[in-house]
């Protein structure tokens, strides 16, 4: 099944135009390296010490990717995280909070420095702390979906 930005969400995980994607529009829109070169989309997805998860373009976006940091993170193995809604990671009351940060990195490209209250599939509340969100952007200007890192979260 694709999904909006054109790829087959299941080969995502290790997927090198994926990861290529990811890291590009981090490099061109952030203005540093998310990963240093010689990594691959291998590294990044099974041994990162941070979260990487994106999201596509939908109405109603839907993770289409999550590294095993991510999945750790959130508590939902690969097969559930690239079919849930994007907007399950908050707490309803939360949502509204959520949505103005996409907002803001659509306007902008990228917003640093994010902190914010996400839900695990346990129930489980933590802090995102000095994360990352950025626009996928490939590299002939078409809008793929939105990003999001950070390497520090704490529970609620």
């Amino acid at each position: 099944m694709a999904d909006s930005s054109g790829h087959n969400s299941s080969d995502l995980s290790l997927d090198r135009e994926f990861f290529d994607l990811l890291v590009g529009s981090y490099a061109r829109i952030v203005g540093m390296a998310l990963v240093d070169q010689e990594y691959g989309p291998e590294w990044l997805y099974q041994d990162a010490p941070f979260v990487v998860v994106a999201h596509n373009t939908d109405p109603d976006p839907r993770f289409v990717y999550a590294n095993r940091a991510g999945q750790a993170c959130f508590e939902y193995p690969w097969d559930e995280f690239v079919t849930l809604p994007s907007r399950l990671s908050a707490e309803l009351p939360n949502r509204a909070e959520r949505q103005q940060l996409l907002d803001a990195v659509t306007r902008n490209g990228f917003i640093a420095d994010y902190r914010g209250l996400r839900i695990a599939k346990s129930g489980r509340r933590f802090w995102i702390e000095d994360g990352i969100v950025w626009q996928l952007i490939d590299r002939d200007g078409h809008r793929r979906g939105q990003a999001a890192t950070f390497s520090r979260w704490r529970d609620a």
